[in-house]
């Protein structure tokens, strides 16, 4: 004890009583990697380097977008809205009645004026507008393994409410997707003469050899008291019924087109097509809108001007932007510091 009174410790001590180090210390060790010291691109964005990089986007971006916006009005495009046009004046009152009973003629002539000279092949589409494929309870509604495999048929828990049939056997293809089938369909002729539309190789081909089966045949398909859309041949397997397997690739958003067939014969310029329409589908229960489309291709697809007005959009306004940084770089200049200095370009203290 010291003279205040207080207790010191002993101003020796042996070697037990000496702190080793523990082995198994959580703290890691020191490593360029761990303490993110490697050596990195850590540029420094000088009005120099701004400027040249928004220019040479400019450069870039608006060639790709005249380019492709020329190509999209390169494609020719007919697109004819027929969901009233194709019921009874004394019937669009009643649309959905009209649509639900089954003994009225469904059936529609359209004449279409071909704009341009459309070179074959010619895409025949239908588009569909407020149909939500992509609803949960509907892209839920479907059994891969069922349409893959015919030992798999009775696998139809995904399925419901078209699994089975009242008297317990399954439905193939089960579920809302397939029951909802597309079910208008389209016959083209000119000056009296029938245009023949294929309708082979619309699919993926992935879908047509991985997806359905060719040992899986349609069975009890719309056969319920509620008919859903398109019937399908019960002598044909699923992969070569290629009107499903387009349908049953859902889409996305509520506006979609999927593609009926492609004429492959060239359509001429103020040519007339006379178009026969069977008006099945019953779209007026959800407001929705049917059209028929036909179209040719560039290399960038079908007609499509929202790419290239994107391109040249954003080209524009980085050049828009350089210049902007050149003139304020030019009139208001601005002295750079040391990147010395930097963090990333000083040792760390220590090591």
């Amino acid at each position: 004890m010291n003279s205040s009174g207080a207790t010191t410790s002993s101003a020796t001590s042996g070697p037990s009583d000496t702190v080793a180090p523990r082995r198994n210390s959580k703290r890691p060790k020191y490593s360029k990697f761990t303490q993110q010291e490697l050596p990195a691109c850590k540029p420094i964005l000088t009005p120099g380097w701004v400027i040249t990089a928004f220019t040479l986007i400019g450069i870039i971006f608006i060639p790709i977008g005249v380019a492709s916006l020329l190509a999209s009005r390169d494609v020719v495009e007919i697109v004819y809205q027929y969901e009233t046009e194709c019921i009874p004046p004394n019937a669009r009152n009643n649309k959905l009645g009209y649509i639900q009973d089954p003994t009225t003629n469904k059936n529609c002539i359209a004449t279409l004026t071909v704009p341009k000279r459309m070179e074959a092949p010619v895409y025949v589409y239908y588009q569909l507008d407020n149909f939500y494929q992509n609803h949960r309870r509907y892209v839920k509604s479907r059994s891969d393994t069922q349409l893959r495999s015919p030992t798999n048929e009775n696998d139809t828990s995904a399925c419901d409410p078209e699994d089975n049939t009242a008297n317990g056997s399954p439905i193939v293809p089960c579920g809302l997707i397939a029951w909802s089938l597309f079910n208008d369909t389209y016959a083209f002729s000119r000056n009296n003469t029938t245009l023949n539309v294929n309708s082979k190789g619309i699919a993926w081909k992935s879908d047509r050899n991985a997806k359905f089966g060719s040992d899986v045949f349609p069975k009890n398909f719309q056969n319920g008291a509620l008919i859903g859309g398109a019937k399908l041949d019960p002598r044909k397997p699923l992969s070569e019924q290629e009107n499903l397997i387009v349908w049953m690739r859902t889409a996305a958003l509520p506006t979609f087109r999927k593609l009926y067939g492609r004429i492959q014969d060239d359509l001429e310029a103020n040519e007339k097509l006379s178009v026969q329409i069977a008006n099945n589908y019953n779209t007026y229960s959800f407001g929705g809108k049917k059209k028929l489309v036909l179209s040719t291709t560039s290399w960038l697809g079908g007609k499509n001007d929202f790419l290239g007005i994107a391109y040249i959009t954003v080209g524009g306004l980085c050049f828009f932007l350089a210049t902007v940084f050149f003139v304020v770089y030019l009139f208001k200049p601005r002295p750079l510091g040391d990147p010395s200095y930097l963090s990333w370009n000083r040792n760390p203290a220590g090591h």
